[in-house]
């Protein structure tokens, strides 16, 4: 089947934007003024969430493997992480001393305060990774804390699945029951629950109507009506919170509510209108990002949290958004070769475990 080069292209576009998301919210907040940052999340990850429900099928089999393969590809990156993040700090204690140590890391706003020199890797943070519990990383403190999206992704990807496979004539009642649930949550915010359920309810929900728009097209005539419904939720969202809800829209994400919803409304609405209308007829880098999407977002990781060795001796020198464009700029660039080499390494793991299956396999 040829592949469907608006959807990578909508990936690597998705990717970009989140690029420049964490360039402006982590190194970014020397410099970048809220504003700014606030509007940058108007591209976010609710978009990857809808292109999942898009690009999602029933089966089962096919899914589940999927997500194994991811797995061990998310197993083989955090544990080349670990080693890197191990012996950097080793190398550093020994070779610059505490003190330096103490003060790189407090660049990064980490409360990472060695007392001694450790041989030992702390082992229990690589299985916690393996086990998706993302304890800080302090020599890249962007990689986990980018790795929310990676577990609610797991998990409403087998409940579409499921939902696909077994009701599918009543996917329009799990749509209603997850925005129901959403609101209700939102309405009554004593009852949100912790972890991932909240997360889940209106991910899923967008998950599935994005699979219900699958092969389908918007008719051009309820273009104007889309947009014009977005612009009055827009307009009741500071109606009734009052401009204030515009410097707390990152807090409004964790967990979704309903302003940071209303906020990713006019993104999701032009992916959804775009969608078969737009034609990509060739490849171009934004494509080539987006067929390798995991790798650039595992590799985005690492590069915006090695921009603060250029944002924190410029931040004086330049002005904000002089400085915001070449971070930005080089964010990606690094992100670029890093994912080149994360798939290298990926390779290089999966041949190794082909040759260790190899010789279980012959005893």
């Amino acid at each position: 089947m040829k592949r469907d080069l608006y959807i990578d292209f909508a990936k690597g576009f998705a990717t970009i934007c989140i690029i420049f998301i964490h360039t402006a919210f982590w190194s970014g907040q020397f410099y970048i003024p809220t504003e700014f940052r606030v509007l940058s999340l108007l591209l976010d990850v609710p978009l990857f969430f809808a292109l999942s429900g898009i690009t999602s099928g029933n089966n089962i089999e096919k899914t589940l493997y999927r997500l194994l393969k991811l797995q061990v590809t998310y197993m083989i990156f955090v544990t080349f992480l670990f080693f890197v993040d191990y012996f950097f700090k080793v190398f550093g204690l020994n070779f610059f001393g505490l003190e330096t140590m103490k003060h790189f890391y407090s660049t990064f706003g980490t409360k990472y305060a060695p007392t001694s020199i450790s041989y030992y890797p702390e082992w229990q943070n690589l299985g916690n990774w393996y086990l998706h519990s993302y304890s800080n990383c302090d020599t890249f403190p962007v990689v986990m804390g980018s790795f929310w999206y990676l577990k609610v992704y797991y998990i409403l990807t087998v409940f579409g699945v499921l939902i696909l496979k077994f009701f599918p004539k009543h996917i329009d009642w799990f749509i209603t029951l997850c925005f129901g649930l959403t609101l209700i949550f939102n309405l009554f915010p004593q009852y949100y629950p912790s972890g991932q359920v909240g997360y889940v309810a209106f991910y899923l929900g967008l998950f599935l109507v994005a699979n219900r728009l699958k092969g389908k097209i918007i008719p051009r005539n309820y273009i104007p009506m889309i947009y014009g419904a977005v612009a009055l939720a827009l307009a009741g969202l500071f109606y009734t919170f009052g401009p204030e809800i515009f410097y707390k829209m990152n807090k409004q994400k964790f967990p979704p509510r309903l302003p940071y919803i209303i906020w990713a409304m006019p993104s999701l609405t032009t992916l959804f209108i775009l969608y078969n209308r737009l034609k990509i007829n060739k490849e171009s880098i934004i494509t080539y990002i987006g067929q390798n999407a995991i790798f650039f977002y595992f590799a985005q990781g690492i590069s915006s949290s090695l921009v603060y060795f250029l944002v924190v001796p410029l931040k004086d020198q330049l002005s904000w958004w002089v400085l915001m464009v070449l971070i930005f700029i080089i964010n990606i660039i690094l992100a670029i070769f890093i994912a080149k080499f994360l798939k290298w390494v990926d390779e290089k793991g999966w041949s190794s475990l082909e040759i260790l299956r190899k010789k279980t396999a012959s005893h």
